[in-house]
């Protein structure tokens, strides 16, 4: 067992069983074909984690923690991670600490966060703020000082680090200058963090002003500013904020909790207000709202008034006219757009084969598929067989898929799985195959 295998099995789902599916094999019943990969020489992360879980779950946290020790001998954090949540959920946090203390050492961000996370929550939270403080500058570590910061009362301590962050003479991490230091921090999200001590302290107001004074950041497509008003019910100021020219994330989480609320319409206006500023986003957003509230007819009109030919956006519009009963319309709509750019690439393409399927001529569409000029390629099998496989017709979506080709694997496998073909399915997501990327010049693939 490899470290840097486990990263790549784990990161591309290659040779090992995909934790979805895993978890499909648990809810069958399947646990031995679990226990199997996870417990091999070649060990299946994957299964190991849902089968040492699933110990835990029957009170053997011993025996759950012998199934996770081969994959944290080899210096993987995930594993360690793992194997230190389960000792700390099972009251065994020293024993946790200790695990996690040297990959700390040796410059795991994960782990120095979570370092200090550990004793805070046993009530050793000035241990953890002094063990944080000297990472403020990573965004990761600086989420948990804030925090515990804030626990001890130590939250103006914080929020002056912070400040010293965003201080206008700091030299800008990205070009070096030091007159655009506001614009490029480390960490890159502290007028987010100084806003949230502040909130966490109770001092709304001054948390509303401090992400107002300074460039915010859109974090995992998360507004602050917008889920902050939410959170204290200040509405009518994430109006006048989305009106103003807010990212189309604000608009997203006003228009969420009108919805949540019951206030369609005005969630329908909170995407209109927002003009033209990101206007692709917030028309994909607004379509699947109007299609959720049994408007499709009007969202498709959304869809088609934009007027492009990216597969992103034709994507949604023609399962928008499956959706309605209008994939005869679906189908003419591609047809236009081919006929006006004169060629019609596979990313669109695809799309006819579903609209084709909804009409009821699903062999018709297969046929039609096979015919483009990259319908041969290696992708376009999995889209078929998906089709095949919604039509009820599992077996002739396996036989489309070659077992040796990796790509085709992801579907396969849950398709083999479904037939009752198990061993079949795990043994041929186990299977190494030849690497096809090599790392290129400075680390990079390709």
């Amino acid at each position: 067992m490899d470290a840097a295998v486990l990263h790549r099995r784990t990161t591309w789902h290659d040779e090992c069983v995909p934790p979805d599916l895993v978890d499909r094999l648990l809810a069958l019943g399947h646990t031995d074909v679990v226990r199997g990969p996870a417990v091999a020489e070649d060990g299946d992360w994957f299964c190991a984690r849902a089968w040492a879980r699933l110990l835990v779950e029957r009170g053997d946290l011993d025996e759950a923690l012998e199934v996770l020790h081969p994959y944290v001998g080899t210096g993987w954090w995930p594993a360690a991670e793992e194997a230190a949540r389960l000792l700390d959920a099972g009251g065994r946090g020293e024993d946790a600490i200790a695990l996690v203390r040297p990959f700390a050492r040796d410059g795991e961000r994960f782990a120095q966060r979570d370092l200090a996370l550990l004793p805070a929550r046993h009530g050793r939270g000035e241990e953890a703020y002094e063990l944080l403080v000297p990472h403020v500058t990573d965004w990761l570590i600086a989420e948990a000082l804030v925090d515990v910061g804030v626990g001890l009362g130590r939250g103006d301590e914080v929020a002056e680090l912070l400040e010293a962050r965003l201080a206008p003479g700091n030299v800008c991490v990205r070009c070096g200058d030091q007159e655009c230091g506001t614009r490029s921090t480390e960490p890159f999200d502290a007028a987010n963090l100084l806003a949230s001590v502040r909130e966490k302290q109770g001092r709304t107001d001054e948390a509303i002003a401090v992400l107002h004074s300074y460039d915010r950041v859109v974090v995992n497509n998360r507004d602050a500013l917008a889920d902050l008003l939410v959170r204290h019910d200040r509405l009518d100021e994430l109006r006048a904020y989305v009106a103003g020219g807010s990212p189309w994330e604000a608009a997203r989480r006003l228009a969420e909790v009108l919805e949540e609320r019951g206030d369609v319409a005005g969630a329908v206006d909170a995407y209109r207000m927002h003009g033209d500023e990101d206007r692709c986003h917030t028309s994909i957003l607004l379509s699947e709202l109007l299609a959720r509230h049994g408007r499709g007819a009007e969202a498709i009109e959304v869809m088609r008034a934009l007027d492009s030919a990216e597969d992103w956006i034709v994507d949604p519009l023609c399962e928008l006219f499956a959706a309605e009963g209008r994939a005869e319309e679906g189908l003419a709509h591609l047809d236009a757009l081919k006929a006006r750019r004169g060629r019609e690439e596979w990313e669109i393409h695809r799309l006819r084969a579903p609209l084709m399927a909804a009409c009821g001529r699903l062999d018709e569409a297969i046929a039609d598929a096979e015919s483009h000029p990259e319908g041969g390629g290696p992708y376009a099998p999995e889209s078929l067989a998906r089709l095949l496989a919604e039509a009820g017709r599992p077996e002739d979506a396996v036989a489309l898929l070659d077992t040796d080709r990796l790509e085709h694997a992801g579907v396969l496998g849950p398709l083999l799985v479904e037939l009752g073909r198990i061993e079949e399915a795990v043994s041929l997501l186990r299977t190494p195959r030849p690497c096809l990327l090599s790392p290129g010049p400075e680390g990079r693939w390709g």
